[in-house]
């Protein structure tokens, strides 16, 4: 490479941060970083910036947090920053085909997918919910598709039985930093020719919602104990127990699938003991072993039991 890069970077969550350190050590220039405005977040809801923004500062880069980037003030102040490269991960904002034209280089995009395999907002979780063995971080030219661009750099990443949505987030976070630096000189050097996508093979992976983390009992243990994984760290799976004649919410952090039956309806808890709670599912039965009650810490089961007794309940 003869040139370090003038890059932008895009990102908001922590997610986004492992890249751009990465590109803060590198080489490279970050002249710019853009990140969504700051939110009301706590009880207190006081104005909290993001994790992205956070590091930027650390490091004196200027910060710009357009509400949209279709204001043409917001366009004409990002192209004045005559960028070779523009690196966005989860960022959380549409860019306009007038941006992603802006760069020299245009804009590529860290995507924790094996593209084309999980387009959209939430692809670590639904690749778990899938059963998938294996995910992936994708480095992709941006165009004006949800996720659509030709692939420039893929590196594969196993789903681990044991692997969550907050675990395998990590593995992904270092991996797609890694990934973008190793990518980076045949990007300047325009020497990589992109592969484009086959969109027949593409899936979509729509935002989560504390809605689809109640647990439906009916479905099979092994489905179940992938749900609890993939919510896990947000939006937390959970079910309602009876106690003291209400249906307060117990949030199941991590459990397991036993090889045994039941002829009980799925739901009731039909053995308990410090392993775990035994939950009748439509297909196999679920051990819990790690759950939150409300207005609790999460804890083992062991200590929930110390109080609390879930035998022969029906779980809803």
């Amino acid at each position: 490479m003869s040139q370090p890069l003038r890059i932008i970077y895009a990102g908001t969550p922590d997610f986004s941060v492992a890249a751009l350190r990465a590109l803060i050590k590198s080489e490279h220039e970050v002249i710019a970083v853009y990140t969504q405005p700051d939110r009301p977040a706590g009880r207190g809801r006081g104005l909290a910036i993001s994790a992205v923004k956070e590091e930027a500062l650390l490091h004196d880069i200027p910060v710009y947090q357009p509400s949209s980037l279709k204001d043409k003030s917001a366009q004409q102040q990002l192209k004045a920053l005559n960028a070779d490269l523009m690196v966005v991960t989860a960022y959380g904002l549409l860019l306009p085909p007038e941006v992603l034209k802006m760069p020299a280089l245009g804009c590529i995009n860290i995507h924790a997918s094996l593209l084309p395999r999980w387009r959209g907002a939430a692809p670590i979780q639904r690749a778990i919910l899938a059963g998938d063995s294996k995910t992936g971080i994708t480095i992709m030219q941006m165009d004006a598709g949800l996720d659509t661009g030709d692939m420039l750099a893929v590196a594969e990443c196993e789903i681990a039985e044991d692997d969550t949505g907050a675990s395998l987030h990590d593995k992904l976070m270092l991996l797609g930093a890694q990934t973008l630096i190793s990518a980076l000189p045949a990007i300047a050097d325009r020497s990589r020719a992109g592969i484009k996508q086959e969109d027949a093979d593409a899936c979509y992976a729509s935002k989560l919602n504390k809605a689809e983390a109640q647990i439906n009992w009916s479905q099979s243990a092994e489905v179940i104990q992938r749900a609890i994984r993939a919510y896990n760290s947000w939006p937390v799976a959970y079910c309602a127990y009876e106690k003291n004649n209400k249906s307060p919410k117990l949030r199941l952090w991590q459990a397991e699938v036993l090889a045994t039956t039941s002829e009980a309806v799925p739901g009731q808890v039909v053995a308990e003991s410090v392993q775990g709670i035994d939950v009748v599912t439509g297909e196999g039965i679920l051990r819990i072993t790690e759950l939150q009650t409300e207005g609790k810490r999460k804890m083992a089961v062991a200590d929930f039991l110390n109080a609390n007794s879930l035998l022969d309940q029906v779980l809803k």
